[in-house]
């Protein structure tokens, strides 16, 4: 069974690096958010057992899409994918509840590595 993936960012290409990047052993149907708010309504929908997930994006960024689903417990795994890189953001995701966050330009190989790391692949 396809695993339900999310890919949040309000870029048009960075949402197209991302696929890009998802290794080709990744059995997916993936669905596409442009910002926090489709985001969340995704997750809600059931289309995100995987939420792939930018920082900077208008109506509800990351932070805040990070902060409501850990008030929901919701059981979704979080990665976020930022060019944010101060390492007070790096720790603010993480105590939020993202299982990772890697650096824009994405690399597919770090991507394979933390999909390994939580488990879905």
């Amino acid at each position: 069974m396809a695993l339900q993936l999310t890919i949040a960012d309000d870029s048009l290409l960075s949402r197209k690096n991302i696929r890009k990047a998802l290794p080709s052993v990744l059995d997916a149907t993936i669905t596409e958010a442009c910002n926090g708010a489709e985001a969340l309504q995704a997750v809600a929908a059931g289309k995100a057992e995987l939420l792939l997930l930018d920082l900077q994006m208008p109506v509800l960024d990351g932070f805040g899409v990070l902060a409501e689903l850990q008030q929901q417990e919701v059981n979704t795994v979080i990665i976020v994918i930022s060019a944010d890189i101060q390492p007070q953001a790096v720790a603010r995701v993480l105590s939020l509840g993202a299982a990772g966050f890697l650096q824009k330009p994405l690399q597919p190989s770090q991507l394979e590595q933390l999909l390994l790391e939580v488990g879905l692949l």
